[in-house]
């Protein structure tokens, strides 16, 4: 559904389906398809359909027909219509469909054509038109930028983008060609040019691509949500197929051999000293005038580029990662250490969550079902009361009581050091995992030694799993008890439960 979703936003920003299909990694005649079929259905972008909906809308189910009662198309016929100017197969597919309601879909129609007319082999020209692509990539050459303390050099990085149709080029250096510089430097990129083409074309660097393949490879999901936001199209070139990004292939080359060899000699010692001296030599390089055509990179750009480029979105675009993780039985997710609630019907279920500098997002089958401050401290639970259950209807095998009586199974100690962590949180159910894990430790060590445990843990005042833990893997709950107990703190508060509280 999320290929369908972009076909269709793709189209409504009134891109074609050649771009479309190059973008999304998948054929015309389905791009083609699927805007038919939400034509048929009345579905426009924006829309409102979670994907069950969507997919019930675009996919309704048909009855069963007969093949013979399909009717099959003369190919002869087919392949001399072909030979009109103008006419399509997908053309020809929808007379047939006219005539035959119930005929085959357009990807038999194609298969049966191919068959009848055999292998055409297709050669692509690339033709770069004034705002229709940006080539990006990163130079083979970096820079040392050499630490004044230390003398230590690290290498920084250095990314290139170049406009199709004028060479227009801009560079800057970074330190890493991690997912948030390669998506920083393209917005740095987009800001230089004063607007964005239609497509961006990478190499199938792993940032960008997840799974690089020759005819699908997949776009790294922040890449493709920061292409949503510019409103630009990922055409990522072919594995092994340097002729796809030869644009920019040359720009890289231009690059080192009119900037960075120019700075062999020079030492930076940080790396927005580095970027001055890159963005003063970028400035000349595309004042240069060219040597077989009339005006420079700049002057192309400006009466020929800059014109058509697609302006810049109102507001910038944040910096997300996502991540997959799936419903605790607390039902909160664990993100980067911490803790985060979502509802509870979701127990067990597998959940996407987009993570920016201030904020976490949790979706679940494309809908956002929490909204949560990122947490500042690794361990901290985050809980909104309307996500907790009205006590559990749905789960209500998974409460404070129930997990009382398993600790009792092992011993009145385990029990009752299980008793004090439920009371010791707010909310029970942010104690669940530790419980768990102490219940668990019984499965490795034995029961008696995790009774013995718990019970040195009572006797220390240390209620918690990673106590536990030590005792067991450092076998101090098979030494005796010290004498003296020590003073217990006892707290008297309203919001505060005691250890019997759950027994």
């Amino acid at each position: 559904m999320r290929k369908i979703r972009e076909v269709l936003r793709l189209r409504a920003a009134g891109r074609s389906q050649r771009v479309i299909a190059q973008s999304v990694r998948i054929g015309q005649s389905t791009v083609g398809d699927y805007l038919t079929r939400a034509r048929l259905a009345g579905i426009s972008w924006p829309t409102e359909l979670d994907d069950g909906a969507l997919e019930h809308a675009l996919f309704p189910p048909r009855p069963a027909v007969p093949t013979c009662c399909r009717g099959v198309p003369d190919w002869a016929v087919v392949h001399q219509e072909l030979k009109r100017k103008g006419v399509t197969l997908f053309l020809l597919w929808e007379e047939y469909k006219a005539q035959h309601p119930d005929g085959f879909q357009y990807s038999w129609f194609c298969q049966q054509y191919r068959a009848f007319a055999g292998k055409v082999d297709l050669v692509m020209r690339q033709h770069h038109r004034a705002g229709e692509a940006t080539f990006v990539d990163y130079a083979g050459q970096t820079v040392p930028i050499v630490d004044r303390h230390t003398g230590e050099a690290r290498a920084a990085q250095v990314f290139v983008a170049v406009l199709g149709a004028s060479s227009y080029t801009y560079a800057e250096a970074t330190w890493t060609q991690g997912l948030a510089d390669w998506l920083g430097a393209h917005q740095r990129a987009f800001g230089f040019f004063g607007g964005v083409t239609e497509t961006v074309v990478p190499d199938n660097l792993k940032t960008g691509v997840t799974h690089p393949h020759r005819y699908e490879p997949d776009v790294n999901r922040s890449y493709a949500e920061m292409a949503a936001h510019y409103g630009v199209a990922v055409v990522p070139a072919r594995v092994a197929k340097p002729k796809d990004k030869a644009k920019v292939e040359a720009a890289v080359l231009v690059v080192e051999r009119w900037i960075l060899a120019r700075l062999r000699h020079q030492t930076f010692f940080t790396l927005q000293a580095l970027n001055r001296a890159i963005a003063e030599l970028l400035w000349q390089l595309n004042e240069r005038p060219f040597k077989k055509l009339p005006g420079s990179r700049r002057s192309l750009y400006e009466t020929l580029e800059r014109p058509v480029l697609a302006p810049l979105p109102a507001t910038p675009y944040v910096f997300a990662t996502w991540k997959k993780a799936r419903v605790s039985i607390d039902y909160h997710v664990e993100i980067e250490r911490r803790y985060y609630s979502v509802p509870y019907q979701l127990v067990k279920a597998e959940v996407e969550a987009r993570i920016t500098e201030r904020t976490v997002e949790i979706f679940h089958r494309g809908q956002r079902v929490a909204s949560h401050r990122h947490a500042a401290k690794t361990g901290h639970y985050t809980t909104v009361t309307e996500h907790m259950p009205r006590p559990h209807r749905e789960y209500a095998q998974w409460t404070p009581q129930r997990l009382v009586g398993w600790a009792k199974k092992t011993g009145p100690a385990t029990a009752e050091l299980i008793g004090r962590i439920l009371a010791s949180r707010r909310h029970p159910q942010q104690g669940f995992r530790s419980c768990l894990g102490i219940l668990r430790l019984g499965k490795t060590h034995g029961v008696e030694r995790l009774e013995a445990a718990c019970r040195r843990a009572l006797h220390i005042g240390a209620a918690s799993y990673k106590s536990i833990a030590s005792i067991l893997k450092h076998k101090l709950d098979q030494k005796p008890l010290p004498d003296k107990k020590p003073d217990q703190l006892s707290i008297l508060h309203d919001n505060l439960r005691g250890s019997d509280y759950y027994h």
